[in-house]
């Protein structure tokens, strides 16, 4: 296992900035994840952690040696490339073998035929084999040796890269999309694989991906990413429920969060789309806000009052125990999305109004310019610390 250590890591293409100064403490054994769309500078981060790439300033570290100017292979890192990577015209137990024959064995040995004769080839093929056959085995591909990467599915070729990076035993893995190419259900069954391999070797993984399912349900931590700054380093649950930055807040979650503009209109209560909503914020009366709400924070109310959000349904999505539904509300030039059990909500259809409460306690409140505002300690469902100084 290994720390890594990244500090201050920028990196220009000509004039645009892909990284802005990317600090980032990773602990040994945890599996972490860089989230962002794309172009956020997250896999341009992992190949300069991985030596293919150069940094214009900062400094990595892997078990507090410094790293910067070391080659690839002296890196004791292995990276899995999202296009496997797999040479077609070796089997699978060659791939596999590959990075181990170049390591163990010298440049005479490794001559076909001559090589057969120099000290000490066989003893260190077998010990190859041997491990080859060994990590195979932990993986599910041993049946798969002798095919070639033609002969497999994506998710069997995703497995020997997946093999081919362990057999060397590296001190930090690194997977830059490994699963992108494989279709939903072998996305789902690859994502239960490395998290069990994860758990059983218990090496440093850093992951990179946009798919925040893969995030969420593979990390210890998500690192988020955007326009090549880390905007908050946190564990799934915490990037979910309790984002630094609407920014953050926008990225996860699907269906995604509802952005909805507010007024405080006095401390306790929230103008927001023609109603008015019983959420605390210590603010003078007139300061603007942002209100993030989930869909799964609203409820269905039987009369419309002071304190719910009344719509028309313009779209219904069936999910199956869920129910995904649509709303136009007065002031808002999009629809608010609320996620409903499908078996307690009674028949809805497009057009309707319906009348919804909202969880003050699962409400996220942000500055006009994205800032989170969090709740103090000691104050009740909803609420937030004081505002005065954006008054």
């Amino acid at each position: 296992m290994a720390s890594v250590q990244i500090d201050g890591i920028r990196k220009n293409y000509g004039p645009t900035a892909v990284l802005r100064g990317v600090s980032l403490s990773i602990a040994d054994g945890e599996f972490l994840t860089l989230l962002g769309p794309s172009g956020c500078g997250k896999s341009t981060l992992l190949r300069i952690l991985a030596g293919l790439d150069v940094q214009d300033a900062g400094s990595i570290s892997i078990s507090e040696r410094a790293v910067d100017g070391l080659r690839p292979k002296l890196r004791d890192v292995a990276m899995v490339f999202q296009s496997y990577a797999l040479y077609p015209h070796m089997t699978v137990a060659s791939n596999m073998a590959l990075p181990l024959r170049m390591r163990r064995l010298s440049a005479m040995q490794r001559l076909p035929v001559l090589g057969r004769l120099m000290p000490g080839r066989a003893r260190i093929s077998a010990e190859i084999e041997a491990e080859v056959t060994r990590t195979a085995g932990l993986l599910g591909i041993g049946h798969l040796l002798e095919r070639k990467p033609g002969q497999l599915s994506g998710g069997q070729r995703q497995r020997v890269a997946v093999g081919r990076a362990m057999v060397r035993h590296p001190a930090v893995f690194l997977m830059d999309e490994p699963l992108s190419n494989l279709d939903a259900k072998l996305r789902v069954q690859m994502r239960a694989g490395i998290k069990e391999l994860h758990q059983r070797i218990g090496a440093t993984f850093v992951y990179v991906t946009h798919d925040q399912a893969e995030a969420m349900t593979l990390s210890d931590r998500v690192a988020v990413m955007l326009d090549g700054e880390l905007l908050q380093v946190a564990p799934p649950q915490d990037i979910y429920a309790d984002p630094d930055d609407r920014r953050v807040a926008e990225f996860i979650g699907s269906p995604r969060i509802n952005i909805l503009d507010g007024v405080v209109r006095e401390r306790g209560l929230i103008d927001v789309a023609g109603s008015t909503l019983p959420i605390e914020a210590d603010a003078l009366s007139g300061v603007p806000l942002t209100l993030g709400v989930r869909p799964e924070a609203f409820q269905l109310a039987e009369h419309r009052g002071p304190d719910t959000l009344t719509g028309s349904v313009r779209l219904i999505e069936h999910m199956g125990s869920d129910l995904f539904v649509h709303l136009d509300l007065p002031g808002i030039d999009h629809p608010l999305i609320a996620r409903l059990l499908a078996e307690r909500a009674p028949p809805i259809a497009p057009g309707q109004t319906l009348h919804l409460g909202v969880r003050a306690d699962r409400v996220l409140l942000f500055t006009r310019d994205g800032r989170r505002l969090r709740r103090e300690a000691g104050q009740g469902p909803g609420s937030v610390a004081p505002l005065r100084e954006i008054a």
